[in-house]
Order: structure tokens, then C-alpha cells, then sequence
């Protein structure tokens, strides 16, 4: 099996140049005071497509052929985005897969790039079968959201950009999903400083890596509804290499609810003036608990801003928001 390097994550750095790389690192007061340590954001919410996966889109798209039918890929909303966002750069046909649980927000958002969207179903399963579908059928070439090496090299420099930033970090933390993000960046972290402390951070519903880690093994997991959207569906019981990334690369992976999540998007707007996806506010949850405390200069990757701003603005006004058949109880900011 071909494994990642530390100079396949700098071949990544240059392949995204100019178009998803450099993105602001800024402190957070509130944070900071809250913790007793700097706590510095990694604003990947300031990518052209909302979020940090333009990185690995970029860096895989970058890596094809001429003459290719044109791309695919299945998503929760941000790699589909990244991936549409991508291939219209190079004038590639995109068709992007994706369940019935993906926001309206995030599917306007790929439509109006110019990408075909194919819903299937109720789960990432069910949009990945599709996507298997137009490569054995279409002669489309897949662009894995985490499973694949250009991706998680792409993901991975974002890692080379914080300990280039700020070589004295002692912690990173990182919302967890498939583990293309997560395992990129604890990765290439740990190559350039090994002492350095990767925290992943998801939400309880449907927690596919972290119960996989805990296993040994993928894992299947049932998808929910969730503030953090982004963060929803399997690694692939076949995975291949996020899996191995985040087990053998990630020193700790935690858990946040619904509720805390719901918090988190509040004080990254109240404190740091941020828009925020849920999925991008787990590592602001962890801290705000205390599930997580820190000891020295921390980085924590705020992943996007692709969110619904209805239920958005419902949350900043402290209103209940409904996901599915569950109610999450509203809380205004401070009280």
C-alpha cells in the first residue's frame, strides 16, 4: 500500500498554491482567557469554497489527466462544494452524490457552481453507491472526501502551515470526521515537531471514527441528524488509510453533544465574530467543558462557514432548533 510522506504533503502545498492555501491564524481572547493558554483559530472558513476541503479537492483534481470524462465524488456538503469548486476551475464535468440529510444550504451552494447533484437515500452509504455507479457506468474518476492519499495530502498542509506560523504550538485540535483532515494534519504535524499534542474532536451522533479507533477496526455507524452535519457518515469499512492516520497520528479523540455544539456556534459568533458551520465549532465545545484543557500555545482548525443561516439565526437568538425527530433546546448566549 502506498503510504503518505511528509514530501507528498509539500508536493500538496505546491500543487494548491494561489488557490487554497494561506489562510488567516488569529488569537482568540475569549477562548484564551477561558483556558488560561493561547488559543490561536485556523480560519479555513475563509477558503473560496467556504471550507478547508478546497485543500484536498485542489490537490487531487491538480494530480488527473487531460482527456477525463469528468469527476464525482460523494459528500456531506463541504467536499462536494470544494470538489464542484475545483473542477469548474479546470472545466471538468462534476456530479456530486449526497444524501437526503445534506442541508439545502450546502446543495444550493454546489448547484450554483455549476455541478450536477445526485440525491440518494438517507445515509453517506446510499450517496457513495451512486458514486461507485458513475465511475463503473460513466467513466467518471472519483475524488474520494477522506480516503484518498492527494486529498489527505491537500488537508495535511494545513498542518505545514501552522507549525510554519507558529513553531512553539503544543497542541492542535481538530474536528474529526472521515479522518482525510484529522489524519493530514496530525500527520504532517507530528513529522515536523513530535512532541506536539492532536486532539480530534467530533459529535456523539454517530461518532464513525472515534468508535472505530476504539474498536480497532472501521466501523459501521448509524447516521443522525446533527448540528454538526459535516462531520456525519462512515470511513468505509475497506478504508485504507485515514483510518491507520488517525489511530496511529491522533493522541485523543473526544466527544461533544448536540447541546454543546449549539453553544460553541454562539461564542464563536458572540466573542469572535464568526459564522460558523457546527461541525467547525466541536473543538470550541471540547474546550468550553472542560473536556479538553490545554497547558500551552494551541491551534484549533475552524473548518467552515457553509451553514444554514436560518437555523443559524435561530441559534444566535437562543430558539430551539429541530434536527429530524429531535429537538435541541435553545439557550440565549450567556445566560
Amino acid at each position: 500500500m502506498t503510504e503518505l510522506t511528509l514530501e507528498r504533503v509539500r508536493d500538496a502545498a505546491l500543487a494548491i498554491r494561489g488557490v487554497a492555501d494561506g489562510t488567516p491564524l488569529v488569537p482568540s481572547p475569549f477562548l484564551s482567557e477561558l483556558t488560561g493558554a493561547e488559543v490561536l483559530l485556523k480560519l479555513e472558513l475563509a477558503q473560496a469554497s467556504g471550507a478547508f476541503k478546497l485543500r484536498g479537492a485542489t490537490s487531487a483534481i491538480s494530480n488527473l489527466p487531460d482527456g477525463i470524462a469528468g469527476v464525482t465524488c460523494y459528500s456531506t456538503g463541504n467536499h462536494g462544494r470544494a470538489v464542484a469548486y475545483a473542477a469548474k476551475m479546470r472545466g471538468l464535468r462534476a456530479v456530486i452524490c449526497m444524501s437526503s440529510l445534506v442541508p439545502k444550504a450546502k446543495v444550493d451552494g454546489i448547484k450554483a457552481l455549476g455541478a450536477e447533484v445526485r440525491i440518494s437515500g438517507t445515509s453517506q452509504d446510499d450517496a457513495e453507491a451512486e458514486y461507485d455507479r458513475l465511475i463503473a457506468e460513466e467513466g467518471l474518476i472519483g475524488i474520494n472526501p477522506f480516503d484518498a492519499l492527494d486529498v489527505i495530502a491537500g488537508q495535511g498542509t494545513i498542518g505545514l502551515e501552522l507549525l510554519e506560523a507558529r513553531p512553539d504550538l503544543e497542541a492542535i485540535l481538530i474536528p474529526l470526521s472521515g479522518g482525510g483532515l484529522a489524519g493530514g494534519i496530525a500527520f504532517a504535524a507530528k513529522k515536523l515537531k513530535p512532541g506536539i499534542r492532536t486532539v480530534g474532536i467530533t459529535m456523539e451522533r454517530g461518532p464513525a471514527m472515534h468508535d472505530s479507533i476504539r474498536a480497532g477496526r472501521p466501523v459501521e455507524v448509524e447516521e443522525f441528524p446533527s448540528l454538526a452535519d459535516s462531520l456525519g457518515g462512515g470511513i468505509g469499512l475497506q478504508n485504507r488509510h485515514s483510518f491507520t492516520l488517525c489511530r496511529d497520528h491522533l493522541d485523543e479523540t473526544h466527544l461533544v453533544t448536540e447541546a454543546e455544539i449549539y453553544r460553541a456556534m454562539q461564542a464563536l459568533y458572540y466573542e469572535d465574530r464568526l459564522v460558523c458551520e457546527g461541525g467547525a465549532a466541536v473543538p470550541v465545545a471540547a474546550l468550553m467543558t472542560g473536556k479538553v484543557t490545554l497547558d500551552g500555545p494551541a491551534a484549533l482548525i475552524v473548518t467552515g462557514r457553509n451553514v444554514d443561516m436560518a437555523m443559524h439565526a435561530d441559534i444566535m437568538a437562543g430558539r430551539d432548533v429541530r434536527l429530524g425527530e429531535t429537538v435541541i433546546e435553545g439557550r440565549t448566549y450567556g445566560a
